[in-house]
């Protein structure tokens, strides 16, 4: 028999779940102890599974739990997701959002389909490399440009353009000079971004790794999620960011400098949206912005 899964004790679960603690989830939650305790106890009950090892001390998750926890997340963002574009569709005037990383112009698509929709508004909102998939999955915007690598679960996606990638150093930097370099000559300096951005740089910064101190440190990325954060931190010398051509001309300062990366594939941008969804406003879109790019 099929169970109906009441996605407040979803809820409820991912919170102790995330803290592995039933008194700082209760916390975060705003509910009693005893209350959340029971709620998890209930969803136990309805799924026939145990979900948490529990002591007095901590709290630990079952094979079902850390199971539950991987679907639970996605199914958790759908629905958020669900209830964002009914309200939405509720509010009127219709509203359609592009979102857009930084780098990129998106203003005569957006025109055209303004000009096509007289009654529509359309918002642009900017967005991160971290945040750009979650951004489109949750329903905050409809469709979004989005640079390459993205995780694609759930989305699909049309290529728009290429575009060549420089890296960006402080003004003193001993390649500052250079007209162009090789990621190889990248290789013993700090990425002050995910390595998964920038896989080439991190596959030979692994082969030439050594189990040093300083190595280990270079290694730790900041969390950082602006270009303004990055230059700022570059700038300053903590390290370099590698960054699409289009992007560092939109950013420049006087204490940094951008130099080409012969040996690095281009950067790729795509259109990406919920695969679910059927908006023959997100098709329309798609086209127009594909046919603005020549």
């Amino acid at each position: 028999m099929p169970v109906d899964v009441d996605l407040r004790k979803l809820r409820y679960f991912v919170a102790v779940a995330e803290r592995l603690h039933f008194g700082r989830a209760a916390q975060a939650l705003h509910i009693a102890q005893p209350v959340l305790s029971r709620q998890i106890r209930a969803l136990e009950n309805e799924l026939g599974a145990q979900l948490f090892f529990r002591d007095r001390r901590a709290s630990e998750l079952t094979p079902a739990g850390r199971q539950l926890l991987e679907d639970a997340r996605p199914l958790l963002a759908s629905a958020d997701a669900l209830r964002r574009r009914v309200g939405r569709a509720a509010r009127g005037p219709r509203v359609f959002a592009v979102g857009f990383v930084p780098g990129l112009i998106v203003t005569p698509a957006v025109r055209a389909l303004s000009a096509r929709h007289p009654g529509l508004t359309v918002e642009v909102l900017s967005m991160s490399w971290y945040d750009q998939a979650e951004m489109i999955r949750d329903g905050c915007v409809d469709v979004g440009y989005v640079r390459l690598p993205i995780e694609r679960r759930g989305l699909r996606t049309r290529h728009l353009l290429s575009e060549p990638r420089v890296v960006t150093l402080p003004a003193g930097h001993r390649l500052a000079g250079k007209a162009e370099v090789g990621v190889a000559d990248l290789a013993d300096e700090r990425l002050l971004q995910d390595p998964a951005a920038v896989p080439e740089w991190r596959d030979v910064a692994t082969e030439t790794a050594t189990a040093s101190q300083n190595t280990a440190s270079r290694n730790t990325v900041p969390r950082i999620r602006t270009v303004e954060e990055k230059l700022e931190h570059v700038a300053a010398g903590q390290g370099i960011v590698i960054i699409p051509m289009s992007t560092a001309a939109f950013y420049t300062r006087p204490d940094v400098v951008h130099v080409s990366v012969r040996d690095l594939p281009p950067s790729q941008v795509h259109l990406a949206w919920d695969a679910t969804r059927r908006s023959p406003l997100i098709q329309e879109f798609v086209g127009i912005a594909v046919e603005s790019q020549g």
